[in-house]
């Protein structure tokens, strides 16, 4: 234990556009990584799979080409802008130490392979908050990777608002 705490802990932050992927890296930031200690954080965006499309326009082109470069470009200006923003959470809490990654494919799989790759000490992510018939349907990424994940897994359950409640 002496040793890890002298070489710092690497914690993988997974982060999406969602407000409660944002609220759970600040609260790791707040409440986990010590100030000036080695603690890197990894955040991880997972850049959803394209959907398979082919069409053909009137004169019997395919458009799938022109169609899978516009999705792509947005998956890649989506990306950057997620990692942005995560990086400048990073830097209003100080000094800390961030690496990026942005990979491909199914959230669940990306998180959990990631984890095991990099050999992380935890793992932290959001929660949307799904009730029973969106999970059904939709599938839980926290419920999946709290199952497979080889490391502990903190999931931050972003609170409802006063004004929600009233």
């Amino acid at each position: 234990m002496a040793e890890n705490e002298s070489k710092g802990r690497k914690m993988l932050v997974a982060v999406d556009e969602s407000e409660e992927s944002m609220y759970a890296l600040s609260w790791c930031l707040t409440n986990i990584v010590m100030r000036n200690s080695k603690d890197t954080l990894v955040l991880l965006y997972a850049k959803p799979p394209l959907a398979a499309f082919a069409g053909f326009d009137g004169t019997g082109y395919s458009l799938a080409s022109n169609i899978s470069l516009t999705m792509e470009n947005y998956r890649d200006v989506l990306a950057e802008g997620v990692m942005d923003k995560a990086k400048m959470l990073c830097r209003q809490h100080g000094d800390v130490l961030v690496e990026t990654m942005v990979e491909n494919g199914d959230a669940r799989d990306v998180i959990c392979g990631a984890v095991e790759k990099l050999g992380v000490d935890m793992l932290v992510m959001g929660s949307h908050g799904y009730g029973l018939i969106k999970r059904a349907f939709l599938g839980s990424v926290s419920n999946h990777c709290a199952q497979n994940a080889k490391c502990p897994v903190m999931i931050v359950k972003k609170p409802k608002s006063t004004a929600e409640n009233k």
